[in-house]
């Protein structure tokens, strides 16, 4: 139980941080929204390119995250030399892909669909490349429990970010309407969504910067046989890392080759935008992974460690479903975050939220072949889902637009998870509390069936109704998990304390 208490307290502590970034970039959402017309397409090119770069920082990375984690907490493995030969590895790496991205430039940017703006190209490749390089920085911080750094880091971004965008998306195209003289000689029009991708490299690069203590820190030395057994760990990883994304992005990626009409841009923005508030599932499951992944491994020398993963499971289950029916109840409210031109695409958001919400729960499976070594099998899921994926895109899309999207990620992500429950009953068996996360899922569906079938004519009325349907859900989960009890208990021992 104080492993559990010690993996709250940093989920908590991430959590805020990755729950808090993740709202104040929503700020982004409404400004953007606002700002591009859907039927300008200009939402679709940040949705576009964005995709493209969370594909590449992946690759760039090449899962040394975890390899770092794992490596670290071998007994016969120096840290430091782990965190040294990971930095130097993922920088060569990151370095070299900036210097093919610039030589390849006048035949990538056509390829790409940004023949008229190849900056877009070589910019946002400066920015996963200095992405890449902080991934290992940040995860060093984890290793090094220091979530307030982590955190200070994160903000930083966050609000610099927020405040450059706010400027040059509203106040400056404000100002230059009325007054163009005044800021001509620092914005100008015509650059327009270019502003999100180069606002985003002056950020990135600022933040770098505060990692000077980090780069003082660190003895720069490859060893290249650890080297060596570290590729070897992480090749896999890489594999199901790319995969994985690409189950995340593909749509996004291949909409535009699917519909490379003015339209299939239109639509992919309101994808986009949609799949926006849905992303509340994926600002728990980033929590949840920062702190259970050091967590795991640091724990994975102790007996009781397949009872704790368990009850984490369950957990997590538990609280993403509590997080679906709250976005579903309040998505009255919730639909403000983006602009009303783009409200026709909220019919995605649960789809999205429940492919979310498999998606974690295959996260935290995946810890079993991680554990034992056996990273192929994490590919091999992976390929799967994303090869289901791919091909509902292919032959949906045409049909039926971004729904296809939507029902693809949660079927490729569902394959995925069952994949590797199944497998993994084999190799790293868990005795998972099925039956009351069984219970709880069963719940939840009722209840979400229960808010969409009932329409009382009204937004408020609405918001009520389907408020008082997540408290249920809210009471049973109470009664079932003794909380009260449990509160009552702690209170308890810490006044004898």
């Amino acid at each position: 139980m104080a492993n559990l208490k010690s993996l709250a307290k940093d989920t908590m502590i991430y959590g805020m941080t990755g729950m808090l970034g993740r709202f104040l970039n929503y700020l982004l959402v409404p400004l953007y929204t606002a700002t591009i017309k859907a039927a300008s397409g200009g939402y679709g090119v940040i949705t576009n390119i964005y995709a493209y770069t969370a594909l590449i920082i992946i690759i760039l990375t090449f899962g040394m995250e975890t390899t770092f984690f794992r490596f670290s907490n071998k007994d016969n493995e120096d840290p430091k030399a782990v965190i040294s030969t990971s930095l130097l590895a993922v920088t060569g790496v990151s370095a070299f892909f900036v210097l093919l991205v610039f030589l390849l430039l006048p035949w990538l940017a056509p390829a790409m669909g940004y023949a008229d703006h190849p900056s877009y190209i070589w910019v946002m490749a400066i920015v996963v490349a200095l992405d890449a390089v902080q991934s290992i920085l940040y995860a060093y911080l984890r290793y090094l429990h220091k979530p307030i750094k982590f955190a200070s880091l994160k903000f930083a971004f966050i609000f610099l970010n927020i405040f450059l965008n706010v400027l040059y998306f509203w106040l400056f195209p404000t100002i230059y309407k009325n007054h163009p003289g005044w800021v001509s000689s620092i914005y100008d029009p015509d650059i327009g969504v270019g502003y999100a991708f180069y606002l985003n490299l002056v950020c990135t690069g600022l933040v770098t910067l505060l990692f000077w203590k980090e780069f003082k820190s660190i003895k720069y030395k490859i060893d290249w046989q650890l080297l060596k057994r570290m590729l070897e760990y992480t090749w896999p990883l890489l594999v199901l890392g790319i995969v994985g994304i690409l189950n995340q992005t593909i749509d996004k990626i291949l909409y535009k080759f699917i519909d490379p009409s003015e339209n299939g841009q239109v639509q992919l923005g309101i994808y986009g935008a949609a799949c926006k508030i849905a992303m509340i599932m994926a600002i728990i499951t980033n929590a949840f992974r920062w702190a259970y992944e050091p967590f795991v491994f640091g724990k994975s020398r102790d007996k009781d460690n397949r009872e704790t993963y368990a009850a984490a499971m369950k957990y997590f289950i538990i609280f993403t479903l509590l997080a679906f029916l709250m976005v579903v109840a309040w998505i009255d409210l919730l639909k403000y975050i983006i602009g009303p031109d783009y409200w026709e695409g909220l019919k995605v958001v649960p789809i999205v939220m429940a492919a979310e919400i498999m998606m974690g729960v295959y996260f935290n499976l995946s810890f079993w072949y991680k554990l034992t070594d056996k990273t192929i099998w994490g590919a091999i899921f992976s390929f799967t889902g994303c090869a289901v994926m791919v091909i509902i895109n292919l032959v949906f899309v045409p049909r039926f637009g971004y729904m296809a999207c939507a029902w693809g990620g949660f079927v490729g992500y569902g394959v995925t998870m069952v994949l590797c429950y199944i497998v993994g009953r084999k190799y790293y068996p868990i005795n998972y509390p099925l039956k009351d996360i069984g219970i709880y899922i069963g719940l939840a569906v009722l209840l979400y069936v229960a808010s969409v079938l009932i329409d009382w004519g009204g937004s408020f009325e609405n918001v009520v109704y389907r408020t008082l349907l997540m408290l249920v859900f809210v009471a049973v989960l109470m009664k079932k998990e003794n909380v009260m009890e449990k509160m009552v208990e702690f209170k308890r021992r810490h006044q004898k304390t």
